[in-house]
């Protein structure tokens, strides 16, 4: 087990990562497309060469379309998303295949350092996950044939969260930033830990600016210099009314447009007080943090939940009794995520056809009961009924339960009748 590999696996519209890490070392390396160099971006692309079925991805797609030898598919996710078919010398592609072709090819990266093989878990992060992104997740990877099951996502946030509870103590005392540079727009991911509760919940605050692009391309050194002033003056700006009247440890800038020759003032603001981080590879090692946590669950992490927008953000339980004492049970957890929140279970309905499921928020509100009739149970004349109950969450705020009447015993046949029924958790 120590050469199997959990590799976190950044897919971006236009950039995607690679990080893993061995049973025997938690520490998330990077995987580079230039030996010897530190450059993790995979542009996530594809290329189709003119006239044959041959594809090329990464960077390799963007040479050859350059060389005018095949026709380039970009923004991969985004036109998943779509679920247009993609038109290529007048044939059509689906494009959530299209970006199952690309992650295939782009995990052959890791043959640099371990066999396909020994990838022992997998987790696939990205900026959104809401359900339709959940469903392509779900159709990529079905189409992988890796021999895990152990596959799961994350969103970039809970990437974040998990890269910072890996990090020491100091760095997330208080508050952490980080500031997420992409193409024309600026968006900053706030954590803050709220200690009063047990577990720690991690809640995670969301902004997003318009922005400037960066200098690339512009060789004229006065309109880079031009271009540089204004960058370093809004960035000062945005990131002084983001700090403002916030206890903030430490800020992470993210992007390859993140440069030396424009941070100037707005590094110095940062730098007042804050330890300051610069890199590109924050979400890929957080989600090899993310699934290592999953495997081999530390002090930290049992002790902290993340609740981000697409968190279970409640306990979902009920009361019955187990050998004559009142207990609660456990169905749902908070912090799951929702696409992953599922149970079941078989309990014994003593009377009448109604029973209560206990919602006990971790943000502060009120308990819940969320009360459930079954219109129609047999009566049983003071006999049990065996109730077979299914939960699963359909969206981040909306659970459905299922509910089958087993009978009980000889006496009392199963009806099979089955109750539906869904309610919002906050």
């Amino acid at each position: 087990m120590k050469e199997k590999v959990i590799v976190g696996y950044d897919l971006g519209n236009q950039y995607s990562q690679i990080s893993y890490c061995t049973y025997e070392d938690s520490v998330p390396e990077t995987l580079s497309v230039v030996a010897g160099a530190q450059v993790y971006n995979i542009p996530t692309a594809l290329c189709k060469r003119q006239g044959i079925s041959q594809w090329f991805y990464g960077k390799d797609a963007c040479k050859h379309a350059q060389l005018g030898e095949g026709v380039l598919v970009e923004n991969l996710v985004e036109a998943a998303r779509k679920g247009e078919p993609v038109l290529l010398e007048d044939e059509e592609y689906d494009p959530v295949a299209l970006l199952t072709l690309f992650v295939k090819r782009s995990l052959t990266l890791l043959s640099m350092v371990s066999a396909p093989d020994k990838i022992a878990a997998l987790m696939i992060t990205c900026e959104q996950l809401d359900a339709e992104m959940v469903g392509i997740l779900d159709t990529v990877v079905a189409g992988l044939d890796l021999k895990t099951k152990l596959i799961s996502y994350q969103s970039h946030l809970e990437s974040f969260f998990h890269y910072t509870i890996k990090q020491p103590a100091e760095l997330w005392q208080h508050q952490v930033l980080v500031c997420d540079y992409a193409g024309e727009r600026m968006r900053f991911f706030r954590m803050e830990c709220n200690r009063h509760t047990t577990p720690v919940v991690a809640f995670m605050e969301r902004e997003e600016y318009p922005f400037l692009t960066g200098a690339a391309g512009i060789e004229e050194e006065a309109l880079r210099e031009s271009l540089f002033k204004q960058l370093d003056e809004r960035f000062l700006g945005l990131a002084g009314k983001v700090c403002e009247g916030r206890m903030i440890t430490s800020v992470y800038l993210i992007g390859e447009d993140f440069s030396e020759e424009w941070l100037k003032e707005s590094l110095r603001f940062l730098c007042r007080g804050r330890r300051v981080f610069q890199g590109n590879n924050l979400y890929s090692k957080g989600a090899c943090y993310g699934m290592a946590e999953r495997l081999f669950p530390g002090e930290i992490g049992k002790n902290h939940v993340f609740l981000g927008e697409d968190k279970l953000k409640a306990n979902i339980g009920m009361k019955l009794k187990r050998r004559g004492e009142d207990s609660y049970y456990a169905l749902l957890d908070a912090g799951t995520g929702w696409y992953e929140a599922q149970s079941s279970v078989d309990f014994l309905l003593e009377e009448g056809n109604s029973f209560s499921l206990l919602i006990t928020p971790l943000n502060g509100r009120e308990i819940k009961c969320a009360e459930v009739t079954l219109e129609g149970l047999p009566v049983r004349n003071g006999a049990f009924s065996r109730l077979h109950m299914e939960l699963k969450m359909t969206t981040e705020s909306c659970v459905r339960l299922s509910v089958e009447d087993m009978g009980f015993g000889e006496l009392f046949p199963a009806s099979h009748q089955v109750w539906t029924e869904s309610f919002e958790v906050v």
